[in-house]
């Protein structure tokens, strides 16, 4: 009784041959891949099986980074492609968003417009060097050697045909007054001096300090203003009134018309301001010596 069996399985070896039982799993997944050499896009794990985003957010972003630069992936564009409605291909952007995996940017175009741009990131918190906002210089160390950039030139403003000391003057009050209706629209002496022939060319069609003020201060955008110099002479140009209707000069006034006064010499009436002496009378008094 107090010998071992030796043929006996032990409990170990029961439980390694039970995981290799050729049944054991037969329902699980199986994969039967070909290599891609062409047509092909390169999505992370970190996406593919993202814990928390929704299939659609996922099917949606393996879309958009399978799609070529210039692509457009606005809700609009998206919802005429896939049979999802515009509210659920929406939510799925914003999740995409939230994640990093979408990256919106506004940009200030040539013309003064500000556009949005949609950023497709395979790999969130990654940012590239050609991906840098347009109007945010790359980083790079300070030298001894190193130039401050060249200032941006500023689009060109209309220009007055009276150029009147008071008239430019009036001009470069209004703008000085500017940041006071709006703390952005602070501007430096350059600045000032180049929009001033600008705003002197509106003055000089018989418009308003006041509404000049109000066209370049109305409807002003959420964001900051990173040139208001620029913004402001982009208005100045695009929203110039048209002249003043011409208007013949007057003629000259009329020589005004006397009552008619007693001529206190003859009695005759003739016209005068005041009473008096006619012509004739003046005219046979002796000269004096």
């Amino acid at each position: 009784m107090d010998t071992e069996n030796p043929s006996a399985p032990s409990c170990a070896e029961s439980r390694v041959a039970a995981r290799k039982h050729p049944n054991r799993g037969s329902g699980g997944l199986m994969h039967d891949n070909a290599r891609h050499t062409s047509h092909f896009v390169v999505i992370g794990n970190h996406l593919a099986q993202h814990p928390s985003l929704s299939a659609l957010a996922i099917g949606l972003g393996v879309h958009i980074q399978s799609l070529p630069k210039g692509a457009r992936v606005d809700i609009k564009s998206l919802a005429a492609r896939f049979p999802e409605g515009r509210d659920r291909i929406g939510a799925a952007l914003r999740e995409l968003e939230a994640e990093g995996y979408l990256r919106r940017e506004r940009e200030r175009i040539p013309d003064g417009r500000i556009i949005t741009r949609t950023v497709s990131c395979n790999k969130p918190g990654h940012r590239s060097a050609g991906t840098e906002p347009p109007d945010r210089p790359a980083r790079r160390t300070a030298t001894t050697t190193d130039k401050p950039p060249p200032r941006k030139r500023l689009p060109a403003v209309p220009r007055p045909s009276n150029t009147s000391p008071a008239l430019l003057g009036t001009a470069l009050d209004l703008l000085a007054g500017l940041r006071r209706r709006d703390p952005r629209l602070l501007l430096s002496a350059t600045d000032a001096e180049h929009l001033v022939p600008g705003v002197a060319a509106w003055l000089e069609r018989d418009i308003t300090p006041t509404a000049v003020r109000h066209a370049l201060t109305e409807n002003l955008p959420d964001e900051p203003l990173i040139r208001p110099a620029a913004f402001l002479a982009h208005r100045l140009a695009a929203q110039l009134p048209p002249p003043p209707p011409f208007r013949p000069p007057a003629g000259p006034a009329p020589e005004p018309r006397h009552p008619f006064q007693t001529c206190d010499g003859c009695d005759r009436p003739f016209r005068a301001p005041a009473p008096g002496l006619c012509r004739d009378c003046r005219t046979d008094l002796p000269e004096e010596t």
